[in-house]
């Protein structure tokens, strides 16, 4: 068997250039060819993982099937290659240096004066290193986040700068930088490319491939000044120019022969054509819907689109399998109460209530719960989106006016949302929840069996507070019915209305499985049922 290949991706000029799409769209293509990828990233912060972080520092949270907290760059990895990745897939310099420390404290360095080289720098390459000693991948890309020049990237850049000597051809390096363009004098300015590769060359690392981010095609000229000044061939200057829809990049980096330059450099066959008909099929589809529907999103982060990132491309890939465009429109939960509830969302086709953590826009949540259940519009709460339609039922269908999380009011008279049992004992924040994949058994007779077809599922989670089963009974006497449930402890994970065509609230986090290649059952007919009722209306 080949030894596997490992391509590194490093960002320059600016950040937010993209290497997360370059990365997934390189992994599309080389998929594409027959190899198997995976795709991990490592973050310069010295947080553990990404968990407690405010989505306003770092976006969203993603959370893969092992219940890893990590980047929301893996879930661009998941949603274009459609390989679920791991806790190894996603490498922080706070767990890189928690782990040499551990050691040091356990007396494995004998002794000796613990460094940045060698000991930080073993310990990244070791981590660089574990999925490709699991024998699955031919390719594994790893994407370095930050900038070259950054002080915290320094370690990072220095385990490539050690991993190419010892690897030779079976590794190579590409280098996003940015080639903006300057309005006034009308040109395409290359020096900030320059100088973004001389600081890398400082680190003692030379780029095999440039990929240049640009608003104006690059000529042939200006490709072949990069390459002289940056020493690669012309060839392997590649054009990333922007584009409407991130699902458009592995188109483009085709057309500039992106995996093709890197299977030259790392001496991989190039005995294949990477076939993309089902990709282009998407695209089309995206391209030409034949309705459209629009959808409020009500949540608390809404100045921020990549808060609910995964909850948003969900949306594309649903659309797309529907043939519809979905215009999806962020409502702050702080600004709806009952009085206005019907005035913001009379325009909606349907409406998610999106999940999160405290109490900021709780109210404002239920309030939009009650004016969907009321009016019959299409409705889908995920996590505290579940949550808050379980309470504003209790409120306005059970009589429970004072009902609550114990998340948001510990003294709540009527705790129909409550702390899971193995939580009341951890005071701490950091990885304390229910994570990771779960089984559910779904009920026949239900929205969601429609939705998947079958009894036996399973989702990720990200929570602490469950429904309290103590008022189960009333509830489904009342007319919101559990129709998925964990079948190990009896938990609730999926409520509905049976006097309503599509409410449904989900415990997990549908998002998170959502590929291009499979987009997710429940947003698939979650979507269909906000075409019906438009054309219902």
């Amino acid at each position: 068997m080949a030894r596997t290949k490992y391509i590194f991706v490093l960002g320059g000029v600016a950040s937010s250039l993209g290497k997360g799409i370059i990365s997934s769209s390189l992994a599309k293509l080389l998929q594409s060819r027959g190899f198997s990828v995976t795709i991990q990233k490592l973050d310069p912060y010295i947080n553990v993982d990404p968990g407690t972080l405010n989505p306003y520092e770092h976006g969203e949270c993603y959370v893969t099937e092992d219940g890893a907290e990590t980047d929301l760059d893996l879930g661009h990895y998941e949603r274009f290659s459609n390989v679920p990745t791991s806790q190894a897939n996603n490498v922080t310099t706070g767990r890189i240096y928690q782990t040499v420390i551990e050691k040091e404290r356990r007396g494995d360095y004998l002794g000796h004066t613990v460094q940045v080289i060698p000991h930080i720098t073993d310990e990244i390459k070791r981590r660089i290193k574990l999925l490709g000693k699991t024998g699955k991948y031919d390719f594994v890309i790893t994407e370095i986040g930050g900038t070259v020049g950054d002080i915290e990237s320094l370690p990072y850049i220095e385990s490539v700068r050690q991993l190419r000597w010892e690897m030779g051809r079976d590794c190579s390096v590409i280098h996003l930088t940015l080639v903006p363009y300057l309005a006034a004098a009308g040109e395409l300015k290359t020096k900030p490319t320059q100088h973004s590769v001389k600081t890398l060359l400082e680190s003692g690392v030379q780029p095999d491939i440039i990929v240049c981010r640009t608003e104006k095609h690059l000529n042939e000229n200006l490709k072949n000044k990069i390459a002289k000044f940056c020493n690669v061939e012309p060839s392997s200057v590649i054009e990333s120019i922007d584009a409407k829809s991130i699902y458009e990049v592995p188109i483009l980096m085709r057309k500039e022969n992106l995996d093709a330059e890197v299977l030259r450099k790392t001496m991989m066959p190039l005995d294949s054509q990477p076939d993309l008909r089902k990709w282009e099929d998407f695209l089309y589809k995206l391209a030409h819907p034949t309705t459209e529907v629009n959808v409020a999103l009500v949540g608390k982060y809404v100045e921020l689109k990549d808060a609910y990132k995964s909850i948003s491309e969900s949306f594309v890939h649903a659309g797309a399998a529907n043939e519809c465009k979905v215009n999806v429109k962020m409502i702050h939960a702080e600004k709806i109460n009952d009085e206005n509830a019907k005035s913001i969302l009379k325009d909606f086709d349907g409406v998610l209530v999106a999940p999160g953590f405290g109490e900021r826009g709780i109210e404002g949540k239920i309030s939009a719960i009650r004016h969907v259940r009321e009016n019959i519009i299409p409705f889908l709460g995920i996590c505290l989106g579940m949550q808050c339609a379980v309470i504003e039922f209790a409120r306005n269908k059970l009589g429970y006016k004072s009902a609550h999380s114990m998340e948001m009011n510990p003294d709540t008279k009527y705790p129909v949302i409550d702390l899971m049992e193995e939580q009341k004992k951890i005071k701490g924040m950091g990885g304390t929840m229910r994570l990771g994949a779960y089984p559910c058994k779904v009920k026949k007779n239900s929205i969601v069996f429609k939705c998947y077809q079958t009894i036996n599922v399973s989702e990720r989670h990200r929570h602490r507070y469950e429904f309290n089963n103590k008022y189960l009974s009333e509830f489904e006497k009342a007319g919101m019915k559990a129709t998925g449930v964990n079948p190990k402890e009896n938990l609730v994970e999926i409520v509905e209305l049976e006097d309503h065509p599509w409410f449904v609230g989900v415990q997990f986090h549908p998002e998170y499985q959502s590929t291009v290649a499979k987009p997710h059952p429940i947003f698939v007919n979650f979507i269909k049922a906000t075409i019906i009722h438009k054309r219902d209306a």
